[in-house]
């Protein structure tokens, strides 16, 4: 089999926290060097994928506003990302879906094909990206993944049995993973003194 490619994948930006450390302000829509986070999600990945969806549980007229459907979770009681991966594999029409959340504007421009290698070359249904400290530590990133459209109905089952840690249902399906050297490229913001540390870098 040959590489995946983008018009193969769609992108879904996840919006539908609650945000409670930035005081329950809706991230998506907090501005970051001029333009909301959304925004700046929309331009790193959209030309890595065939088409994007938007995950959000709040002010969704206003996220639509940005031109690409705006999808709910099923799931009302805020379950978390993996209610947003739900919401993204029912939604998407391509083989592959793509996750990023809403409020890391500097993620890498060579993510999908990066993830799409990785999950090609270990036949895997799953691939996630990690980073690698100055330190040496590997982290786990695992809201930026690239996953199968199939895996709908196993994640439904999983989350219907009352299950919510990606790293559980990641571990059951044989996520395969992707260590990206530098960390900064996944720096999010979830208080307002990251984000004005992130304006600085």
């Amino acid at each position: 089999m040959g590489a995946i490619h983008s018009h193969e994948i769609t992108g879904l930006i996840l919006a539908g926290g609650r945000a409670q450390r930035m005081g329950g302000v809706d991230k998506g829509l907090i501005h970051f060097r001029g333009k909301p986070l959304i925004e700046h999600a929309i331009n790193r990945l959209q030309p890595q994928v065939s088409t994007l969806l938007i995950n959000a549980n709040r002010n969704q007229s206003t996220y639509s506003q940005f031109g690409f459907p705006v999808i709910a979770d099923t799931d009302t009681d805020f379950a978390g990302p993996l209610a947003g991966f739900a919401a993204g594999l029912n939604s998407c029409n391509t083989p592959y879906l793509v996750t990023i959340p809403c409020d890391s504007p500097l993620l890498p421009m060579d993510l999908v094909k990066t993830l799409a290698d990785a999950l090609k070359l270990n036949q895997a249904k799953i691939a996630y990206a990690s980073s690698k400290g100055s330190d040496g530590k590997v982290w786990a990133q695992p809201v930026f993944c690239l996953m199968r459209k199939e895996l709908l109905h196993s994640l439904e089952a999983f989350l219907a049995s009352g299950e919510r840690k990606i790293d559980r249902w990641f571990a059951f399906e044989g996520a395969c993973t992707v260590i990206f050297d530098d960390e900064s490229v996944f720096a999010n913001a979830n208080t307002p003194e990251e984000l004005h540390q992130l304006e600085n870098q």
